[in-house]
């Protein structure tokens, strides 16, 4: 059985009547751009012979591919994937085809991640996380990304500020506060906060804003309790403030999978809520539509900002920082009665 030969980019030079850098010009892309009459007899031999452009011939004429990286701390988390979706759809708005990986907060994984992006000529990448405030680790992440971008690609990040790339900021010091208010408005008095990592600059920037925002009200926590920054670590942080007897009446989680753990938790001791204790969350995640009571939280237009990320790294340019404003959503999960 005879089997055609793959048609090559000589062919269709031979075939237009033009050079073979000429054609690559055409259908591969580059700096110099052949004249529209010559661009039309390619385009049309390519057509004619059936020629499909390879895609590393592309990426060295273009020193890019179409490929845009997204590195996400943890993807079962709806926060990052809520971001991440937005990054997805406007990549494919765009005709950009997406690599993720998930690092699961190892700084480590990260950097080799987005060294390996820069390897295959990525165009752009997105990281989205929670900023660590470990200065050996951040110093590393920021040398990576600097030779990310001087490799021509461009990078935005998402709730890590530092870096010498575009950033989205969410405003979580002011929406932590204007919560607390909210809350002490509301008549709840004796607040206790589960804190999330103290590592993680987002969690802490939470919890301050939360207790600036009390201070505000005449009033401060009277309990704070590290754990997880996940469904798991709420539930257990919960469980470690009921076995210390600590009086609460309503609970503040730097998280929405963190409030959920609570939750479930304050479920498994028969508390109910809000009857005997409150609680509200942080981010506004989808799944919050099939909790009950429907949780209090504070709300991030989280889309949006994958959105908004992945255009700022398909336009390069300076460096600028966009902060995105949070909504207060007062909901059952704390409703007095």
């Amino acid at each position: 059985m005879n089997l055609r030969a793959p048609v090559t980019l000589l062919d269709v030079a031979q075939r237009a009547g033009v050079s073979v850098a000429t054609a690559s010009r055409v259908l591969n892309g580059g700096d110099r751009v052949p004249r529209p009459e010559l661009q039309e007899r390619v385009k049309a031999a390519a057509d004619e012979l059936g020629y499909t452009p390879n895609a590393q011939a592309q990426a060295l004429a273009k020193s890019s591919t179409n490929v845009v990286g997204i590195l996400v701390h943890d993807i079962e988390d709806p926060y990052f994937a809520a971001i991440a979706n937005g990054v997805m759809r406007a990549a494919d708005e765009r005709n950009l085809l997406v690599m993720m990986a998930s690092t699961f907060r190892d700084a480590e994984r990260e950097i080799a991640y987005l060294a390996s992006l820069r390897a295959q000529r990525a165009r752009a990448a997105v990281m989205i996380g929670s900023r660590r405030t470990d200065e050996e680790s951040l110093a590393r992440t920021a040398s990576e990304v600097s030779s990310f971008l001087n490799s021509g690609a461009g990078l935005a990040l998402v709730s890590q500020s530092g870096m010498p790339a575009h950033t989205i900021e969410p405003d979580n010091r002011a929406g932590a506060a204007e919560l607390a208010r909210s809350l002490a408005g509301q008549g709840w008095r004796k607040f206790g906060i589960l804190g999330g990592p103290d590592a993680l600059a987002t969690a802490r920037d939470r919890r301050d804003g939360f207790v600036a925002g009390l201070a505000d009200s005449g009033l401060e926590p009277v309990a704070i309790q590290a754990g997880d920054f996940t469904r798991d670590g709420g539930y257990a942080a919960v469980e470690q403030l009921l076995d210390r007897g600590v009086e609460l009446d309503c609970l503040f989680a730097v998280n929405d999978v963190m409030a959920v753990g609570a939750m479930s938790a304050l479920r498994a001791r028969g508390v109910d809520v809000p009857g005997q204790l409150g609680v509200a969350g942080f981010d506004d995640i989808a799944t919050l539509r099939d909790v009950w009571p429907g949780l209090t939280t504070v709300r991030l237009p989280l889309e949006q900002m994958g959105r908004r990320a992945l255009e700022l790294a398909i336009e390069g340019g300076e460096a600028t920082t966009e902060t995105f404003k949070a909504e207060v959503v007062l909901r059952e999960s704390t409703a007095r009665s």
